[in-house]
């Protein structure tokens, strides 16, 4: 589909979790600081879907309801409750920043934020190995116990650290709220959602097909990179810690990148070049996206120079 004469460019702009601070008193100053950045985006024509991680935030919650119920039997909390919550108090302060921002420029936009669930594939290969940590660290002994009380759940030894809950990480298949989304779009909306990847749901055909919430995590690259295909995106931003991709990452020879194409990207990734953990999920997901559509492009790049990595100033752009 390509773009109408005059439309502006539909830009989703995805912000780390890690970049949002382990306290709600951090998490408010850094959205404040971020949130002027934010807007220049808008002002430079575009409009904007903000997604978000929430790996620290989820295992915040965890850790809380956990030492809640060890301490006063207050009842465990789901991992996809967890999420939700997540989603909700991360929205609450971007819109709250977002807000101040316009008050200070004198807009009069409107933002909202969309508890998001994600339809996974009940039979993806990842729930029969599940690889994603969440939670705290245990010794063998409080990791056994979980197993007997919770036999459906799987716990490994992590790096000599201790044990942790490992859960799937399935591939997004459909945003379930996508309609809504653009709805929101249409009526000139900043929107916030598919916080954390979004929450993983199944159709349960016991209960004439609604969704269900199941126990895994969807990588929040891939979680923004399928926002942005539902929502008809132009333009995939992924902010991150550093200004520029880069090969031969903290050697003499590290070279940045500006612009690659797919199959440069393709390469790269191929020869491991890229954090499996950091960069890598980023490249894909960019790799991703370029790919879904013509003219399409990714940005990745630091979120202080995000409104200059969209004039083409700064960032990595991965194109076709």
């Amino acid at each position: 589909m390509s773009k109408a004469p005059g439309k502006p460019n539909r830009v989703v702009i995805a912000l780390g979790g890690n970049a949002l601070g382990d306290t709600p008193e951090e998490q408010i100053r850094r959205v404040r600081e971020a949130a002027p950045t934010l807007l220049k985006v808008i002002e430079q024509g575009n409009e904007i879907i903000i997604t978000h991680g929430n790996g620290p935030q989820v295992g915040m919650i965890q850790n809380a309801f956990a030492a809640a119920h060890d301490a006063i039997g207050t009842p465990e909390m789901p991992l996809p409750e967890c999420g939700a919550m997540s989603q909700g108090y991360i929205g609450y302060h971007l819109q709250q920043a977002i807000g101040a921002s316009m008050h200070k420029a004198y807009k009069r936009w409107h933002v909202a934020s969309v508890v998001t669930q994600i339809e996974v594939d009940p039979d993806d290969p990842a729930f029969r190995n599940p690889t994603k940590p969440i939670g705290a660290f245990l010794t063998k002994e409080q990791a056994d116990a979980e197993k007997a009380a919770h036999p459906e759940m799987t716990f490994v030894e992590d790096s000599g650290r201790g044990y942790r809950r490992v859960v799937a990480s399935p591939e997004p298949k459909k945003i379930v709220e996508y309609e809504s989304i653009l709805n929101l779009l249409d009526n000139q909306f900043i929107v916030i959602a598919c916080g954390g990847g979004g929450i993983p749901v199944v159709r349960d055909y016991r209960d004439k097909g609604a969704y269900k919430g199941v126990a895994a995590v969807i990588d929040k690259d891939m979680g923004g990179e399928l926002l942005g295909e539902d929502c008809d995106a132009d333009v995939l931003v992924l902010l991150t810690a550093v200004d520029h991709v880069a090969i031969n990452f903290g050697k003499p020879d590290q070279k940045d990148l500006e612009e690659i194409n797919v199959e440069e990207a393709k390469k790269y990734v191929e020869e491991g070049q890229f954090g499996k953990g950091s960069m890598e999920p980023k490249v894909k997901a960019g790799i991703k996206f370029a790919e879904s559509r013509p003219g399409r492009v990714c940005i990745i790049g630091s979120l202080d120079k995000a409104a200059e990595a969209m004039a083409g100033l700064s960032g990595t752009r991965i194109t076709a």
